[in-house]
C-alpha cells in the first residue's frame, strides 16, 4: 500500500469516527461486555469486541474467512447470531449505506457499510486484516 492510500485511509477513519463510527463501537464494546457476563455468552461477546475493532477503523481493512472456520460449531453459532439480532445489524449497515450511496461525498462511506453487512451478519469464521 502507497503512503497516499494510507494517507486517504486515515482521513476516512477520522471522518468515520467523528461521525458515528467510535459510538458504533461504544455500543458493540458495552454489549460485548454484557454479553461477556455470562459463560454462554462469551463467544458472541468476543465477536462483539471484533465487529467494534473493525467499525473504529474500517478504510484499509477487510473481513475474510479464516482457513480453520470452525466447521458445525460455527455454523451453529451463525445462526444463533442472526436470530438473536445479527439480522437486524445487517439490516441497519444496509440502510446507512443505501442512505449514504445518494449523496457523492458519502459514497466511499457507504461502502464500509456494505462491507460491514457481511461480518455483522455472520461474524464467526472470520478474521479482520490489513488489505494488501
Amino acid at each position: 500500500m502507497n503512503v497516499h492510500s494510507r494517507a486517504m485511509n486515515t482521513i476516512g477513519n477520522l471522518v468515520w469516527l467523528v461521525f458515528g463510527g467510535l459510538v458504533t463501537a461504544l455500543g458493540y464494546i458495552i454489549g460485548g461486555f454484557v454479553l461477556c457476563c455470562t459463560i454462554i455468552g462469551i463467544p458472541f461477546g468476543l465477536q462483539c469486541f471484533k465487529l467494534a475493532g473493525f467499525i473504529l477503523w474500517p478504510f484499509g481493512r477487510m473481513a475474510v474467512s479464516t482457513g480453520a472456520s470452525g466447521g458445525c460449531l460455527a455454523v451453529f453459532l451463525n445462526i444463533l447470531w442472526i436470530l438473536c439480532g445479527g439480522i437486524w445489524i445487517a439490516i441497519g449497515h444496509i440502510v446507512f449505506g443505501l442512505f449514504l450511496f445518494l449523496t457523492i461525498i458519502g459514497i466511499p462511506f457507504a461502502r464500509q457499510h456494505f462491507k460491514l453487512v457481511e461480518i455483522s451478519l455472520m461474524p464467526f469464521g472470520k478474521t479482520i486484516v490489513d488489505k494488501p
